[in-house]
């Protein structure tokens, strides 16, 4: 007896083209068809690192990464404390060891990204599945963070054409380099540190970001939306608080 198949009724997966293109258009397409098991997160990885590298040959050629480092320093009353008490050899080796970080934070981007999404991912998949029930797992949430990370490509940008614009390279900073946030437009010496730190932190670009992993995290995990905003804003919000703290007490 011979057996007759019966044809597939799972639709056929978006390209990875298409879900990079549908989370700024359409980013419920792009997160049901990573729930349907379609993970690759390649793409978003090669587009993210390509900008960044872009903006550190923009940043090298416009600022340099001696004057990034300077500037750092400059609105750091306790690093400008630390390099006056320095002697001359001390204060050279600690300006080529942060010179040296500098750079390899923007040449090892994509690895660090990499790690930061791990551990990103692993906090909200115990978050979702835990607290609110979902049924997440761990490649599908990883494949959504790095897909909500797109829009972070947008303040890259930003930030080249604000360089290309003429500012000058001594009030670059490379913390807060794109006018996404009200932190951008303070003066980060003459303000509050813990209100700087906040003002920089509801970045719009972020939110989106943030928006995009919330929708994201609950089409994964099969729970409501509402589930999903409220883990990633939960940990947002506990980390910029932990950050004002900080800058508070150390900035």
């Amino acid at each position: 007896m011979s057996q007759v198949e019966s044809p597939a009724t799972e639709a056929a997966g978006l390209t990875q083209i298409q879900r990079v293109t549908n989370t700024f258009t359409a980013p419920s397409k792009t997160f049901e068809d990573i729930r349907r098991g379609n993970r690759s997160w390649w793409l978003p990885l090669i587009v993210l690192a390509l900008i960044g590298y872009i903006f550190f040959a923009v940043v090298n050629q416009r600022v340099g990464m001696q004057q990034v480092v300077d500037n750092q320093i400059r609105l750091n009353p306790q690093s400008q404390e630390r390099m006056a008490n320095a002697t001359p050899e001390q204060r050279a080796r600690g300006n080529n060891i942060a010179v040296g970080i500098t750079k390899g934070a923007f040449l090892g981007g994509p690895l660090l990204g990499l790690i930061a999404a791990a551990l990103i991912s692993l906090g909200l998949l115990a978050t979702i599945n835990f607290i609110f029930g979902g049924r997440a797992k761990y490649g599908q949430v990883f494949a959504v963070t790095y897909y909500a990370w797109l829009p972070t490509t947008v303040k890259y940008l930003l930030g080249i054409v604000v360089l290309y614009a003429g500012m000058a390279p001594e009030s670059f900073n490379i913390k807060n380099f794109s006018p996404t946030n009200a932190g951008a437009f303070l003066d980060p010496l003459a303000t509050n540190h813990a209100l700087y730190s906040l003002a920089s932190w509801c970045d719009i670009v972020t939110i989106w970001t943030l928006v995009l992993m919330g929708m994201g995290l609950a089409a994964v995990a099969g729970v409501k939306r509402r589930s999903g905003y409220i883990a990633v804003f939960g940990w947002w919000a506990l980390f910029a608080l932990i950050a004002a703290g900080w800058a508070a007490a150390f900035g």
